[in-house]
């Protein structure tokens, strides 16, 4: 007797009538977003490659010869430079320190019983709802009273208060989801606490400390009202301040070529960071759907 194998049939999905109105309304809605996003952008990129005249002239033609002139004149003329390398010290540092001061204190909350838990857990959410301008003259005297203003550690200092509830109540449900039986095999193989939460329980979270993290980067690297406010010190200048400064110190003169290349350097960093955690981003909601 010969064996015969039947190949079990693939049903196709067709959505039904009722499903396409919407199916049809939704992705066109998604075009228009990307029409939104993306042109911006196009025209930013095309822009900081023409002079002044040739932005006035055809806003959005090609430029008529493709050089990078703008970028070195923002670069060097500008203090693009040293504005770039300033705030990758700030973001970078404070980043670091957000997201392990975030992920201990979570971990703590949301892992612990004691005393004033909940108290601590709602002080941190009601620092979410407070606006930032309200603070701002408290801030600048507190800073100029303890000799920070106008220097990096202050901005580090001020980025790192300001971002950490919002790590705090991202990281919060992802250690109170973890399951207690790892801890507790950790602690009967002889770990303590510190060697249980970075060695164990920090890795299990990695999803939500990769996502809390590309939040916090987008946050802090396009901070505005902060640094404007509170970074006085020319030489400490950041990359949002240089942007400002091609309005507010040209005047009329301005050098719009120079202005839109000193923005294209400022997005590429955003876009990279998005692009290279991406995987990890989608990784993170997916879980949190599943729990």
């Amino acid at each position: 007797m010969s064996a015969t194998t039947t190949r079990p049939q693939t049903r196709k999905v067709v959505p039904a009538k009722g499903d396409r109105p919407v199916a049809v309304a939704s992705h066109g809605a998604l075009v228009l977003w990307c029409v939104l996003v993306i042109a911006p952008m196009l025209w930013t990129l095309l822009s900081s490659f023409k002079t002044s005249g040739e932005i006035f002239a055809s806003p959005f033609g090609l430029p008529a010869e493709w050089s990078f002139t703008n970028y070195a004149n923002a670069w060097v003329d500008s203090g693009l430079g040293d504005a770039f390398i300033n705030t990758v010290i700030v973001v970078g540092t404070a980043l670091v320190l957000v997201m392990l001061l975030g992920s201990m204190c979570a971990y703590v909350l949301g892992r612990f019983e004691f005393f004033g838990r909940r108290a601590i857990y709602y002080l941190m959410l009601a620092g979410l709802t407070f606006p930032v301008f309200l603070a701002i003259v408290p801030l600048f005297f507190v800073l100029q009273n303890l000799g920070l203003l106008g220097t990096l550690p202050g901005l580090i200092v001020t980025y790192v208060s300001f971002a950490l509830p919002f790590t705090v109540f991202f990281l919060y449900s992802f250690f109170r989801g973890l399951p207690v039986e790892i801890s507790e095999a950790a602690a009967i193989d002889g770990a303590g606490e510190w060697r249980t939460f970075f060695q164990v329980m920090l890795p299990m979270a990695r999803p939500g400390m990769a996502s809390v993290a590309i939040f916090n980067f987008l946050g802090l690297w396009n901070q505005f009202l902060l640094p404007v406010a509170l970074n006085t010190d020319r030489d400490n200048w950041v990359l949002a301040q240089v942007l400002a400064s091609f309005i507010s110190s040209a005047g009329y003169a301005v050098d719009f070529g120079a202005m839109f290349a000193a923005a294209v350097v400022t997005i590429v960093p955003v876009l990279v960071a998005y692009i290279v955690f991406q995987r990890q981003l989608q990784g993170s909601v997916s879980q949190g759907t599943m729990k």
